[in-house]
């Protein structure tokens, strides 16, 4: 990966994590905790790729695993996260646009709840059956259901700064570049309108307009002789 893309990955992985930590985990709501850590892997994942994703997955998955705290062992949330980051980073789109926001989300509510899945099942690998106490079911639609509301307030944002950091024109090009980046299609609800191309469009429009009219003036003018 390149320097600026790990330093970004880092800055947004300690923050998500110490935000988790110390504000989410404290909520004390039913079900799983909103994962922000999750939710900062798939927004850079969908940028940066499957390599960039597992990469940034294993990273902040291992960083998870050693701060505090965590009681479960080194590496289980490091081989959650690194596999969801390298799925996630598949569906990136080779232009980098999508219209809708219906993929996204569904890949957020995927990841919630294959995450989950996946944590439990390396912990009964490793003997760890506190899933099954607390209730997998209940795991599973409270880690989805969170994780979709805190989406479309997280991820786009995470995506518009790993574009920014890359020099990515999508994401230095003004309001033109905002309406059709990929983040765009959390909010757009899949109606596919650029409005910022629309200026040039409109103008493309009034010229055509004057030259039709100028085109009917002089055929009147030559009847009219």
């Amino acid at each position: 990966m390149r320097l600026n893309r790990i330093l970004l990955s880092s800055a947004l992985v300690v923050v998500a994590l110490v935000m988790q930590v110390s504000v989410l985990a404290r909520l004390h709501l039913p079900g799983a905790v909103p994962d922000l850590l999750l939710l900062t892997v798939l927004g850079l994942a969908m940028v940066y790729g499957h390599v960039g994703g597992a990469l940034v997955g294993f990273g902040a998955g291992l960083l998870a695993d050693l701060a505090p705290p965590a009681d479960h062992a080194a590496g289980r949330y490091a081989l959650v996260l690194c596999v969801i980051g390298y799925a996630a980073g598949l569906i990136k789109p080779e232009n980098g646009r999508l219209k809708s926001a219906t993929g996204p989300m569904a890949v957020v509510a995927a990841a919630a709840v294959g995450s989950t899945l996946l944590y439990a099942g390396v912990g009964a690998l490793v003997g760890d059956t506190a899933a099954r106490h607390v209730g997998l079911t209940g795991l599973l639609f409270s880690a989805a259901l969170y994780d979709l509301l805190l989406a479309p307030f997280v991820v786009p944002g995470i995506m518009w700064l790993a574009r920014r950091s890359d020099n990515d024109p999508l994401a230095d090009s003004g309001p033109a570049a905002k309406a059709g980046d990929i983040s765009s299609g959390w909010l757009s609800s899949g109606t596919g309108l650029r409005i910022g191309s629309q200026r040039g469009g409109l103008g493309s429009l009034k010229a055509k307009a004057r030259t039709r009219s100028t085109r009917v003036g002089r055929i009147k003018g030559v009847k009219r002789l």
